[in-house]
């Protein structure tokens, strides 16, 4: 008689969490790393609440998601930067030929700021995301040939920007996250972290739409050509 491994149960179960595009769609409208009502996750994946509701219960008892009352509202959130990057690195997996075309100019225009740029959970993604990281490796700030490592002149740089790097748990300086459009790795941990921090709360970048979307204001522009050399053409 075979043994069944405990793991592979384990991980059908955690599986199975992801195989269906409500549940889906939820963890990719989270991975913007803010507190969603339940209402706002309904009329985002186009279901009623009552159906939402199920699913969110389903993920809170996975483990995938955590949940915060306030009187009468119910927010949800990715339970952690670890949630994060698995829902990043299976939405990394899909080939851009099994992507649904956009049905209207609404949805092309949503998709293609999303590409241009987005927050990744905590972390900066798509074409500003890959622009960033780009610059940090040519300058010698960031290392790239065994795993994403700061420098000690990367170090440096960040306290110059003024930009603290908070190291707490288990959580790696840098990461590098593999960008579902750009096929190509992105800076996550807590250096990409404290860089999309800096990025939004001193307005170089301001959040746009009801999706992940940000755009790259002027003054972030110019902090950047500065900072890092990126020229405005790749941030757009």
């Amino acid at each position: 008689m075979t043994t069944r491994d405990p793991q592979a149960t384990a991980l059908a179960r955690l599986a199975a969490l992801f195989a269906d595009e409500t549940r889906a769609a939820c963890l990719l409208a989270l991975l913007d790393g803010r507190a969603w009502t339940a209402g706002e996750l309904a009329r985002h994946a186009g279901v009623a609440a009552s159906t939402l509701s199920e699913h969110l219960g389903r993920l809170v008892a996975g483990g995938l998601l955590a949940e915060e009352r306030q009187g009468r509202h119910r927010y949800v959130r990715l339970a952690d930067a670890r949630v994060a990057q698995l829902v990043e690195d299976l939405a990394a997996q899909v080939s851009p030929s099994a992507v649904v075309r956009p049905r209207t100019l609404r949805e092309s225009s949503a998709g293609s700021a999303m590409a241009r740029g987005r927050t990744c959970y905590d972390h900066l993604a798509g074409r500003l995301g890959i622009a960033v990281t780009d610059a940090l490796t040519a300058r010698g700030l960031l290392e790239q040939e065994t795993g994403f490592a700061l420098t000690d002149a990367g170090l440096a740089w960040f306290a110059s920007a003024g930009i603290a790097l908070e190291r707490r748990g288990r959580r790696p300086l840098a990461r590098a996250c593999l960008d579902w459009t750009e096929r190509r790795p992105h800076l996550a941990g807590i250096a990409g972290a404290a860089l999309c921090r800096h990025a939004l709360d001193t307005g170089w970048c301001v959040r746009i739409g009801s999706e992940r979307a940000v755009k790259v204001t002027g003054t972030g522009e110019r902090a950047l050509r500065e900072l890092l050399g990126v020229e405005a053409a790749a941030l757009r």
